[in-house]
């Protein structure tokens, strides 16, 4: 072999052996997507004044806990969206 036709084949090899190596480091496969943090999986939505309004009315009345408040929650966001809606049509 001669001297350029060597260090081709080392230049070829160690490209080869580079290409495999920073694949494997660019992503790990072991790491289930159930793992990840939840705030990468789903993003907070902005609340509306609506619900804003009606979370202050919960805490008026003193409505904690899901059995007790998110039924008020649904009930008052409806009617304000009623409300809107009225308002919206005259």
């Amino acid at each position: 072999m001669t001297l350029s036709t060597r260090a081709l084949a080392i230049a070829f090899a160690s490209a080869l052996l580079m290409s495999s190596a920073s694949a494997q480091t660019t992503a790990p496969t072991s790491t289930p997507a159930a793992t990840m943090a939840p705030a990468a999986k789903k993003t907070e939505k902005p609340r509306t004044a609506a619900s804003l309004e009606c979370s202050k009315e919960a805490d008026a009345k003193g409505l904690h806990g899901k059995k007790l408040r998110k039924p008020f929650m649904t009930q008052c966001k409806k009617d304000a969206k009623a409300k809107e809606a009225g308002a919206a049509a005259k």
